[in-house]
């Protein structure tokens, strides 16, 4: 460890994120990245001509982006901030909404992300256990005193908390901020951002990592009220006004207008979800009900560490977390249906040689 380091800076327990091979020689179900390319209307976009501009700085205002997202939401361009991926937007979020006297609270099991972020910024945070069968209950929530974050559907275990129990939250306390984080929202669960016109206390945040097949991009965003949006402008223009580049600008909004394609995508990922869960449970896997575009599965016959060693040791990769409550499963990524077969058929001769 450096000698250089601060003292904060050593006590922080970085995020780990998922393998990124540059070989590409692996069947690839560890990030939750799509099977699919973008839109075509997003390499349309990124013409010889817009490279070419590179010199110059991208919008600061990310006007055409917020404008682009604001119309598909039905909302106004105030309520919408754009960032470098969703995890810049909940940096801004956790710098603007938490701090001392203002505590936040997020489950036991979820995004890594959040708990990396409270310790970066110095902040008291709660983390709330799952129930024994991983459902979140907003019970346990109700009366905490700061703001709340939710991962809906949750990762790693993709399961979902109906929108009912989020206003139930926004209620109770309208000077409580709520924090819901809908990366994988696309894939089947009901998103909250229809609330955010009538809740001052809600942010949403989405990416376009994962149903826009642009997680090399690195877009993100949130809605939510005029005065929410002002506070992440505030820290964004604090830390790195040119947040989005002048390409993800550009195939941001242009993966946005692309209804007709984000919507086919989304239902072939729920098709194979579908799919892979079935034939994972003809395996004799527990796959926990997923609204997301992974499964959470575990097996009695296999540790989810060995299976996870295995499975990359034959090429392909899945995810493994090592937390007690966890250890026994692995997250699985939906790929295209001929990547699902090979797993398939990969998970079947491993336990067939035990």
């Amino acid at each position: 460890m450096s000698r250089f380091l601060s003292p904060e800076a050593l006590r922080l327990d970085p995020y780990t994120p998922g393998e990124q091979p540059r070989d590409q020689q692996y069947i690839k179900l560890n990030t939750n990245e799509s099977p699919f390319p973008p839109s075509p209307r997003v390499l349309e976009a990124l013409s010889r001509t817009e490279a070419e501009k590179l010199y110059l700085y991208s919008d600061p205002t990310c006007a055409a982006l917020n404008a682009a997202i604001a119309k598909r939401y039905g909302l106004d361009p105030g309520n919408v901030i754009s960032g470098n991926g969703s995890d810049e937007i909940l940096a801004f979020a956790f710098r603007a909404f938490c701090g001392e006297g203002k505590l936040v609270a997020f489950a036991d099991i979820t995004y890594g992300f959040y708990e990396a972020q409270a310790a970066l910024f110095g902040l008291e945070a709660k983390r709330v256990p799952l129930r024994e069968d991983f459902s979140l209950n907003v019970e346990d929530y109700l009366d905490f005193p700061g703001a709340v974050v939710i991962a809906n559907p949750n990762a790693p275990t993709g399961m979902a908390v109906p929108v009912s129990d989020i206003r139930r939250l926004l209620e109770r306390d309208p000077d409580r901020v709520v924090i819901v984080d809908e990366a994988y929202v696309d894939f089947g669960a009901e998103s909250c951002a229809p609330l955010v016109r009538e809740y001052e206390n809600l942010l949403v945040t989405q990416t376009m990592s994962k149903s826009r097949s642009l997680a090399g991009g690195r877009v993100g965003f949130a809605l939510g009220s005029a005065e929410l949006i002002a506070g992440l402008n505030r820290v964004k223009y604090s830390f790195n006004p040119y947040n989005v580049n002048r390409l993800s600008l550009l195939a941001g909004a242009a993966a946005v207008e692309d209804e007709d394609y984000f919507q086919s995508c989304c239902r072939t990922i729920q098709k194979t979800r579908a799919w892979t869960t079935a034939a994972l449970e003809k395996q004799g896997f527990t796959v926990l009900p997923s609204s997301a575009n992974f499964v959470f599965a575990k097996s009695d016959r296999i540790p989810g560490g060995e299976l996870y060693r295995k499975l990359k040791e034959n090429g392909v990769l899945v995810r493994w977390f090592s937390k007690d409550r966890i250890r026994d499963f692995c997250r699985i990524t939906i790929g295209s249906r001929e990547q699902m077969e090979a797993l398939a058929e990969q998970i079947d001769r491993l336990l067939a040689g035990r």
